[in-house]
This record gives structure tokens, C-alpha cells and sequence, in this order.
């Protein structure tokens, strides 16, 4: 292409009229300042979306003694924050409507616990039953550890037996085979070290 073609020409000058077109930035609108303004300030309370538009020395003063809460009471300033967490928006304690008022289980219709279940349809007599007693609590089984289970069969004990059967059974064991009783039997000796441990560690798990 060359330099003097006309088509060289008009790309250039579109260029040009490309710039000359590029939109301005307003002045700013601090009293006695030309620059332009191009940083947004809020106008304040009840005048939310609206800004003033400052140059950045004068946003910046601007900001310094800017206060949303001006001119509001402490209470008032309270009451806002509080509200400010839900976004403003109404809330209801639960209950409070008057669907929830006039249903069967609404607490202030209660007159005790036993008043609430003659409401509730039980067709297979669950409620009624446990109420009755006649559905005796199980007592719930503790499942041993491999360490306890071999202490009760070190004592000669069953998973069940009871904190005193255990304890007597341990003095029992004790007087048995104790160094001063066995006559120096090493068997004795070691089964009474294995009993101690056993009945330390069943003391230590809370079974006595």
C-alpha cells in the first residue's frame, strides 16, 4: 500500500474522529475546583443510589467527615444495626401466625405433655403402652474390650457381675495366692500379679 493512497487516508482520519469523540469526565462539584470528577460520593441517609462526584483530593475530604447516622438517636442508630442484619426485612417469632396458633399442638392449647399425645392418633398403641409401662426398659449392655474381657475371665468372672461381687472376688484371689499364703509357688506368684492387674484395670473402665 502506498502512504499517499486514499485508503490510508480515511483509516487515519477515523482514528482521529475515534479520539475526538471520547467522552469527558464532569467537573467536579466541590465548590471552586475545575478538575474533573471522576470518583463518587454518597449523598447520605434517604438518598440511597445518589452521589456526588468529586477529583480524588476532594472525595477524599469529603469521605473524612462523612457520617450515614447523622442527626439519629442512639436508640435509633440500635434499632438499624439491629435490622440491618436480617437486610431490613420483617421477620415473625416461630409460632406467632395464625396458622401456627390454631393448630392442635400449639402451646398455649397444651395442659401438659399427657393432654398433647391424647391428640395424636397412635392407631398401633405406642403411646399408650409406654405410658402404661407395659414396655419395660431394657438396661443397655456394655460391650466389653478385648483387655476386658480377659480381666473377668482372669477373676473368674462374668461380663455381668457387679461392682461388690467383683471386689470380693478380687480379696478372695488375693488371699489366695499372695506371696505370704502360696508357700513360694512361682505359679501363684504370677497368678497373683495377673489378678491385681486384672481387677486394676476393671476399676479403671468403672466397673467397680
Amino acid at each position: 500500500m502506498r502512504l499517499d493512497s486514499k485508503y490510508f487516508d480515511r483509516i487515519r482520519t477515523r482514528r482521529k474522529r475515534e479520539q475526538d469523540a471520547a467522552p469527558q469526565a464532569p467537573t467536579c462539584q466541590w465548590d471552586g475546583c475545575d478538575k474533573p470528577g471522576a470518583h463518587r460520593a454518597p449523598v447520605g441517609r434517604n438518598a440511597e443510589g445518589q452521589f456526588f462526584l468529586f477529583c480524588f483530593e476532594h472525595v477524599k475530604e469529603y469521605n473524612k467527615g462523612y457520617n450515614y447516622f447523622s442527626g439519629l438517636s442512639d436508640n435509633e442508630i440500635a434499632r438499624y444495626q439491629k435490622e440491618a442484619i436480617t437486610g431490613h426485612r420483617p421477620t415473625w417469632t416461630v409460632g406467632v401466625n395464625k396458622s401456627a396458633r390454631e393448630a392442635p399442638l400449639h402451646a398455649s392449647q397444651r395442659s401438659g405433655s399427657a393432654a398433647s399425645f391424647n391428640r395424636v392418633k397412635d392407631p398401633f398403641g405406642f403411646v399408650r403402652d409406654s405410658q402404661a409401662g407395659s414396655r419395660p426398659s431394657q438396661p443397655a449392655v456394655r460391650r466389653l474390650k478385648t483387655l476386658e474381657a480377659k480381666a473377668f475371665d482372669t477373676m473368674g468372672l462374668t461380663a455381668g457381675a457387679t461392682a461388690a461381687e467383683i471386689k470380693g472376688r478380687y480379696k478372695e484371689l488375693v488371699k489366695k495366692h499372695h506371696p505370704d499364703a502360696n508357700g513360694g509357688d512361682r505359679g501363684s506368684e504370677e497368678r497373683f500379679r495377673a489378678v491385681v492387674q486384672a481387677y486394676q484395670l476393671l476399676k479403671q473402665s468403672g466397673f467397680c
